[in-house]
C-alpha cells in the first residue's frame, strides 16, 4: 500500500473508537482528512450523533460539509476523545506537531480533552525527534528578533514561507517559525527553552500527551497504547 492507503486505513480504524453521543476533538492534516471523511460516513450511515470541535478552519468546513456538527472549544464543558495526526513519534511516544501549521490550536484542544489518539502512517515512527522540522507559532510583531536569538541559539530557524514569498499565516493570524534541529535528544528540556522565549506563542512538542497511537503498516493498523 502506498503512503495514502494507510493514511486511508487508520483513519478507517480510528472511528471505530467513536461512540454515540461523544464529543469529539477533530484533528488538522492529511491523514485526518480520511478520518473525517470515514466519520462522516458513520454519521451517514448510522446516524452517529457527535458534536466536533475542530483545530483549524478547514478541518471544521470538511466535517460540517460531511454533516458533522461543529463547535467551538468554548462551547463546550468537555472533550471525550481527540484524534490528530502526527508528524514525528518517537520510541517514548512524544511527538512533533505542526506541520499544518495548527499546533497552536491542536495543543489547546488536545490538553482538554480526557483522551488523545494519534493517527499516522508509518513513516512517522521514529527512534529520536527532530528530523523534521519543530514549528513555533509566533507573533508577527518582533518576529525578526526572535528569529535572531533562535539562530544564536543555535536553533537553526526559519520563517516558513508561502511560494509568493509572503509569509504562512496560522488561523491565527500568526507566523511560522521552522527549528532545523536534526536531532532532539531532551525534549522537555528543550520545551522548557522555547516556553520562555517572549514571542512564541507555542511549540510543536507535544509531551505526555498521548494515549493510544494508530500505525498504518502494510499488514494492516496497529494500535499502540502510550499511556492510559
Amino acid at each position: 500500500m502506498d503512503q495514502n492507503a494507510l493514511k486511508a486505513l487508520v483513519g478507517q480504524e480510528a472511528v471505530k473508537y467513536v461512540k454515540d453521543g461523544m464529543i469529539l476533538g477533530i484533528g488538522t492534516g492529511s491523514t485526518v482528512r480520511y478520518m473525517i471523511d470515514a466519520l462522516g460516513e458513520r454519521v451517514k450511515n448510522e446516524g452517529l450523533s457527535i458534536i466536533g470541535v475542530a483545530t483549524s478552519d478547514r478541518s471544521a468546513k470538511q466535517a460540517e460539509s460531511l454533516g458533522i456538527t461543529i463547535k467551538q472549544l468554548d462551547e463546550v464543558d468537555h472533550l471525550d476523545l481527540t484524534i490528530d495526526g502526527a508528524d514525528e513519534i518517537d520510541d517514548n511516544f512524544q511527538g512533533i506537531k505542526g506541520g499544518g501549521a495548527a499546533h497552536l490550536w491542536e495543543k489547546i484542544v488536545a490538553i482538554n480533552s480526557t483522551k488523545n489518539m494519534w493517527i499516522v502512517d508509518e513513516s512517522k515512527m521514529v527512534h529520536h525527534l527532530g528530523k523534521f522540522p519543530l514549528p513555533l507559532e509566533v507573533i508577527p510583531f518582533g518576529s525578526s528578533h526572535v528569529l535572531e536569538k533562535l539562530d544564536k541559539m543555535g536553533f537553526n530557524p526559519s520563517f516558513r514561507m508561502q511560494e509568493d514569498g509572503s509569509h504562512v499565516l496560522t488561523d491565527s493570524k500568526n507566523y511560522i517559525i521552522d527549528l532545523h534541529l536534526g536531532r532532539i535528544d531532551h525534549p522537555h528540556e528543550l520545551a522548557n527553552t522555547l516556553n520562555g522565549i517572549v514571542g512564541i506563542v507555542e511549540h510543536g512538542l507535544f509531551l505526555d500527551t498521548v494515549n493510544t497511537v494508530i500505525v498504518g503498516r502494510q499488514d494492516g493498523p496497529e494500535v499502540l497504547t502510550a499511556r492510559d
